[in-house]
């Protein structure tokens, strides 16, 4: 377990090729399953060394900035947006009619801060599920992090620009990153470093997993009950058009992400049988 949380610290400075982090980093969760007797903490441990896999991964193909950007799709979100929004992306229409350059604006900050709202929201719902519903949370966590690891082996396939990238560099007109904007008033001098150890990937944009995760969570939470899911969903969507209108992605992003965690929650049941016997190994190894 040990080496699974130092395999992400040290990668860079042992120059530790792509699969040997894959393989040192993912059997920590695994390894804290055998090495703990179950406790709710081992549970959220197992989930938190999960995310910390994936956050390595999810960094990872920026390692080498000159060669990813050599494989950065750019041009088929915007073709594939422009015939959704009849000819214009919806990212401009949404910017035209509700911004203003060089404004924040009311809805700017509170759509800002929703997205910020992102970095909680899905891990939050976990532990939420694990305090208060804990007969739910092998399930859900198991499935959030299914949606999370998916959609990186997608960011590696298919490395893809969002709005604001592809309207600096040109390939569309100009394209405002609102959320960068309010950032930059509402933090000052703290803006920049904050984001920056946040951002990671810059072309992870395709399927918007920000989008997808907070699907995931509605559907999750759905499983309580209807206000929990009427909540949850009221979020989904309103996250969902502000990453529209602020820049960040492009709809398909969306489609995509909403695919991504719908179809997982639908192939679950097939999966299930396998899963479980898979717990059930790990219990007899623990034991």
């Amino acid at each position: 377990m040990a080496i699974g949380v130092a395999t992400p610290l040290l990668r860079r400075r042992l120059s530790l090729p792509a699969p040997a982090v894959t393989v040192l980093s993912y059997q920590a969760p695994a390894a804290l399953a055998i090495a703990a007797p179950r406790t709710r903490l081992r549970d959220a441990g197992i989930y938190a060394l999960q995310m910390w896999a994936y956050f390595a991964h999810f960094d990872m193909p920026d390692d080498d900035p000159v060669a990813f950007a050599e494989r950065v799709r750019v041009d088929y979100p915007i073709r594939l947006d422009r015939v959704i929004g009849a000819g214009e992306e919806p990212t401009l229409r949404l910017q035209h009619a509700l911004g203003r350059p060089g404004q924040v604006r009311p809805h700017d900050l509170f759509l800002s801060a929703v997205h910020w709202s992102w970095f909680f929201v899905p891990h939050g719902s976990l532990g939420y599920l694990l305090l208060r519903h804990p007969e739910l949370y092998p399930r859900s966590a198991t499935l959030m992090a299914t949606c999370f690891d998916l959609g990186c082996v997608v960011y590696w396939v298919l490395p893809t620009a969002p709005p604001w990238w592809a309207g600096e560099n040109g390939n569309t007109a100009p394209v405002r990153r609102i959320m960068a904007e309010t950032g930059e008033r509402v933090w000052g001098r703290l803006w920049r470093p904050l984001y920056s150890s946040l951002e990671g990937n810059p072309f992870a944009a395709m399927p918007s997993l920000h989008f997808g995760t907070s699907v995931m969570a509605a559907r999750l939470l759905q499983r309580v009950g209807p206000r929990h899911g009427a909540a949850a969903w009221a979020y989904a969507l309103t996250l969902g058009f502000g990453l529209v209108y602020l820049g960040e992605h492009y709809v398909v992003d969306l489609v995509a992400g909403f695919a991504l965690a719908e179809g997982i929650v639908r192939l679950a049941p097939m999966a299930e049988p396998l899963a479980l016997a898979v717990s059930d190994g790990f219990a007899r190894l623990s034991a």
